[in-house]
């Protein structure tokens, strides 16, 4: 019998990690302040501005992803992904693939678990193409490019997501909400 030592409950790895980084930063700021005041000062500055650009859209992005974690169970996912679900279903694996996190490829055997126990081919294929929508990047992209331009390419997406979906579901002949 193999006796394991005691479990620690915090993480030195992590806490380095969330440490290292702002204390790199103002390092490298307390250098170029001693080398060159004025750029530091203008960088500091052009800094703050892009964090506050980013503040309102990234408050409403927590928000909304909190009230969906709120409000979804895993039970009530894999009912609405059935083959009779319509709309819902639809709709479901737009969110689903949007709040969804990690690696694509960890969702594949997730996936087909729900495909074989009667989940469509449509509601999949949305889920999958609205990985690409990712909420806590938005800020970022709203900064970058304006609300009107995420607006209208996170629509599309949308859009597309299902068209893409009922084209494959008729390529493979298994449409499952006709």
């Amino acid at each position: 019998m193999v006796r394991e030592g005691p479990q620690k409950t915090g993480s030195p790895k992590i806490l380095r990690g969330t440490v290292l980084f702002p204390l790199a930063v103002l390092v490298i700021y307390g250098v170029v302040f001693s080398v060159v005041p004025d750029k530091a000062w203008l960088a500091l500055k052009s800094s703050g501005v892009v964090f506050l650009r980013l503040l309102l859209p990234l408050a409403l992005v927590f928000v909304v992803m909190l009230a969906f974690n709120l409000l979804l169970k895993p039970a009530q996912i894999v009912r609405f992904l059935g083959t009779n679900a319509g709309i819902k279903g639809i709709i479901l694996s737009m969110v689903g693939g949007i709040i969804s996190a990690g690696p694509i490829y960890a969702w594949y055997p997730l996936l087909a678990e729900v495909r074989k126990k009667g989940a469509g081919n449509i509601p999949i294929t949305v889920f999958l193409y609205n990985r690409a929508v990712k909420p806590f990047l938005l800020p970022v992209m709203i900064a970058y490019f304006g609300w009107a331009y995420v607006g209208v390419l996170t629509l599309f997406t949308l859009v597309g997501s299902v068209a893409v979906g009922y084209c494959l579901s008729i390529l493979i002949k298994e449409n499952n909400y006709r």
